[in-house]
């Protein structure tokens, strides 16, 4: 049988909120806060309950890491966690276009007569 026989990624949203409080613990109210903010948006059910990832656990984890240890307020989260994201998909963007670069030097070699 194949170990991710239901496909499911650290993306995948499969945690209800009580079992996402206790697996970052943090409150109930607290998700439900941060989800109002937009510090981690968590997927919905069709009822619109929440449903959170492993990716979710280790944000509310690391927002409150933020909060607790660094004593940064909701706000300097808010925007520290979409620079990182800025940040993330630019990196991205600049792998993608370095790869483009690097096909275009190759044809350009192939199509020009040596020299």
């Amino acid at each position: 049988m194949d170990a991710n026989f239901f496909d499911l990624s650290d993306e995948t949203p499969v945690y209800v909120i009580s079992v996402a409080a206790q697996l970052s613990g943090l409150h109930p109210q607290t998700l439900r806060q941060y989800d109002r903010l937009g510090l981690v948006s968590p997927g919905r059910t069709a009822g619109r309950g929440r449903l959170y990832s492993t990716r979710d656990i280790i944000l509310l984890r690391e927002v409150q890491r933020l909060s607790q240890e660094e004593g940064i307020n909701l706000a300097g989260i808010k925007r520290i966690l979409e620079l990182e994201t800025e940040n993330l998909r630019q990196r991205d963007e600049l792998s993608r276009l370095r790869s483009e670069l690097t096909m275009i030097r190759a044809l350009i070699r192939y199509q020009l007569p040596p020299a």
